[in-house]
C-alpha cells in the first residue's frame, strides 16, 4: 500500500469518526441522557404495571444497544488511526500478515485479514455478564411447585388482603408454618 492510499484511508477514517460523533450528538445520545421516566413523561415508574411500559422499555434497550454499537465502532476507528500513526496499520492481528488493500478500502478499520474474520469474532464474542453466575436448572427434577416456592418469598403484586386469608406479609407463603420453631406453637395454645 502506497502513501497516497494510506492518506485516503486516514481521511476516510476521520470522516467516519466525525459522522459517528455527529450522529450521536444529533440523536442526543439516543435519549439516554434522560431517565426513562423523563423520556416517556412519567413522574414515577413504580405505579405502572411492567406491561404498561413494555414498548418504551424495548425502545430504551434498543437505544442502549445502538449506542454501544456506535461506541464500539468509534473505538475501532480510533485504534485504526492510532495504528496508522505507529506504522502498524493494515496488519492482521491473528496471523500478522498484511491485510489486502481491497479489504481496507471497504472496511478501513479492519483488524484482521479475510481468512481470520470468523476466528476473531469467536474470540471476542461477548455474552451478558449475568451468564457467569447463572446455574443451569435441572428442569426434569424440578417441579412447578418447587419453582414457585423458591420465588414466592419475594412477594407478588397482591397485598395480604387479596392473597388467601393472609393478614401480614410474613404469612403469605405456601408453607409459612414449615420453618417455625417449636416455641412459636406453644404461644398459640
Amino acid at each position: 500500500m502506497n502513501q497516497k492510499q494510506k492518506q485516503l484511508l486516514y481521511e476516510k477514517l476521520l470522516i467516519e469518526k466525525k459522522n459517528i460523533e455527529t450522529q450521536s450528538n444529533k440523536n442526543e445520545h439516543f435519549g439516554l441522557e434522560q431517565s426513562m421516566n423523563e423520556s416517556i413523561g412519567e413522574l414515577s415508574g413504580y405505579d405502572n404495571h411492567p406491561a404498561d411500559i413494555g414498548s418504551e422499555m424495548f425502545e430504551r434497550e434498543k437505544d442502549i444497544a445502538l449506542q454501544d454499537a456506535n461506541e464500539h465502532h468509534q473505538i475501532e476507528i480510533e485504534e485504526a488511526l492510532m495504528k496508522m500513526e505507529q506504522g502498524k496499520y493494515g496488519i492482521c492481528e491473528v496471523c500478522h500478515q498484511p491485510i489486502s488493500d481491497e479489504r481496507l478500502e471497504a472496511i478501513p478499520w479492519a483488524r484482521t485479514c479475510v481468512d481470520h474474520v470468523e476466528q476473531r469474532g469467536r474470540d471476542h464474542h461477548t455474552r451478558p455478564i449475568e451468564e457467569e453466575v447463572l446455574s443451569e436448572i435441572d428442569w426434569q427434577n424440578s417441579g412447578g411447585e418447587d419453582a414457585w416456592e423458591r420465588v414466592e418469598e419475594y412477594g407478588t403484586s397482591n397485598p395480604p388482603d387479596f392473597f388467601r386469608n393472609g393478614t401480614n406479609y410474613q404469612r403469605l407463603t405456601v408453607e409459612a408454618d414449615e420453618h417455625e420453631d417449636y416455641e412459636s406453637f406453644e404461644d398459640r395454645l
